[in-house]
């Protein structure tokens, strides 16, 4: 009996010991010990006294984990762990960049690259396909998509008339 116990508590300790070494390995060697102390539990004292080992050992291990996931990461010990800090913003998201016109730099087939306000920016046509030096306006931006259509000729003067006023 006390074999069975001591391999139980040395798996449910090991099994907590995993949360703050690195490597795996005291987690597997815990869990061995879980399990060769519920085989021992079957063969010293039968079926009925194996079941229920089986069972305390498998309802343990549920709510440890249940707890563990609801507890650790707000635990002081967490926080040694977890870095919250950010490295620097990726500005993917380009709203100001709608209703603006460019250039497509390279051939459209529906994505590429188009210079707008003189920046390179990856881009996607509304689905036609938009040769290189091609006059475009953003028409949305959905999330990092920025879709642009090709202008007509009226359009074209519409935006030189713009570029030429606001400079």
């Amino acid at each position: 009996m006390e074999l069975v116990l001591i391999l139980l508590v040395a798996g449910v300790l090991l099994l907590l010991l995993e949360t703050v070494l690195p490597g795996l390995i005291a987690g597997i060697v815990g869990f061995c010990c879980l399990m060769v102390g519920v085989v021992l539990g079957y063969v010293e004292f039968g079926a009925y006294t194996g079941n229920i080992i089986l069972v305390a050992v498998l309802a343990g291990l549920l709510i440890g984990f249940a707890c563990w996931v609801k507890f650790f990461p707000d635990s002081s010990m967490a926080r040694l762990l977890v870095s919250k800090g950010t490295s620097g913003d990726i500005k993917t998201e380009q709203p100001q960049l709608l209703n603006q016109t460019g250039v497509a730099y390279t051939q459209l087939r529906p994505s590429g690259t188009a210079l707008i306000n003189g920046k390179r920016v990856d881009v996607v046509t509304e689905g036609a396909l938009i040769g290189r030096g091609t006059p475009l306006r953003v028409v949305a931006v959905e999330g990092l998509r920025v879709v642009v259509r090709a202008l007509d000729a009226e359009q074209q003067a519409r935006a030189q008339e713009l570029k030429q006023t606001n400079t």
